[in-house]
């Protein structure tokens, strides 16, 4: 994460701070992410030295039509100082500062299978215990470790897959 970024993101975080619309470019900075992630065809515009300044700001204002103010003047800062290519990360650093204001973490939790709402509330539940911070939950679907989860919140990591204790199975019957 360059440090362009991060002052990028620090001062969108103020500014909607100032009009009391942190959540909203919050939504604004999840969608950014999402379809810049799903898109490489935007990424490569967005990177790419040969399509001029405004050809990207009319691309951006078109796909991020639905967005709010202060995302829309973060397109035209990041265009006049020539850092659009920053703009996921800007994306990307906002929601962590976001996250961090509101003493919210991300819990990446790896499954076999997709979380139903009653085993996220229980996942939820025991991080707010763990950690005394509220969280949100990013499930990513790994097939590989067969059942169980793998929970990761910060710098915690448990393990509780069925591969992980296989594993550790395998290790003691060889010794």
């Amino acid at each position: 994460m360059s440090r362009a970024a991060i002052r990028y993101a620090k001062a969108v975080l103020s500014l909607a701070q100032d009009k009391k619309a942190t959540e909203d470019v919050q939504k604004d900075m999840q969608s950014i992410i999402a379809t810049i992630s799903d898109s490489a065809e935007l990424r490569m515009v967005l990177n790419s030295p040969l399509i001029k300044s405004e050809v990207k700001l009319a691309s951006l204002r078109e796909i991020f039509k639905n967005t709010g103010e202060i995302t829309q003047k973060l397109f035209d800062v990041l265009i006049e100082n020539k850092r659009v290519h920053l703009l996921n990360d800007v994306a990307k650093q906002y929601s962590v500062l976001f996250d961090k204001l509101n003493n919210t973490q991300i819990a990446k939790v790896t499954t076999a299978v997709p979380l139903d709402k009653g085993l996220s509330a229980k996942v939820l539940a025991k991080i707010k215990e763990l950690t005394g911070n509220e969280a949100t939950i990013e499930n990513v679907i790994d097939e590989s470790i067969i059942g169980g989860f793998i929970l990761r919140v910060g710098d915690l990591q448990y393990n509780a897959s069925i591969a992980n204790k296989l594993t550790n199975l395998r290790r003691e019957l060889s010794n």
